[in-house]
């Protein structure tokens, strides 16, 4: 049965998974306690009035987290993405590799520089910053 809550998607993951995901929940809830939180294209995203901001899926061999606008963040640990978005992640197969100061900080980064994905749609794909 395919998930339907944030929950959900956590007991479907082994116990070394979830671990992860529990972990970056909780890290994400305490600094964005405004976002709102759900199941998107079957993973969690947090999302800042409509715009995504971050999430994590299950990949293969690891849980990657995603911040939307993160290749904006400078940040050399995030690798960014290879299509026409911002996008930025990381990768973990431990919880134990999450260091929780780079997190915070990108966190905090995630708030400050956004680009608009709510509308890049109707605005025929171009992308246009928000902060």
């Amino acid at each position: 049965m395919k998930p339907t809550t944030i929950a959900e998607f956590h007991d479907a993951q082994t116990p070394q998974d979830r671990a992860i995901c529990e972990l970056l929940r909780h890290a994400i809830d305490q600094a964005l306690p405004e976002a709102q939180s759900k199941l998107w294209h079957a993973h969690p995203v947090w999302f800042l009035d409509e715009n995504p901001i971050v999430g994590y899926s299950k990949l293969k061999h690891c849980i990657r987290l995603m911040f939307w606008s993160g290749a904006d963040f400078d940040e050399p640990a995030l690798t960014p993405g290879t299509d026409k978005f911002k996008d930025a992640s990381i990768r973990y197969t431990d919880a134990a590799q999450i260091d929780l100061d780079n997190l915070q900080r990108w966190l905090s980064k995630s708030r400050a520089i956004q680009w608009d994905y709510k509308t890049v749609v109707k605005r025929k794909g171009r992308l246009e910053r928000l902060t």
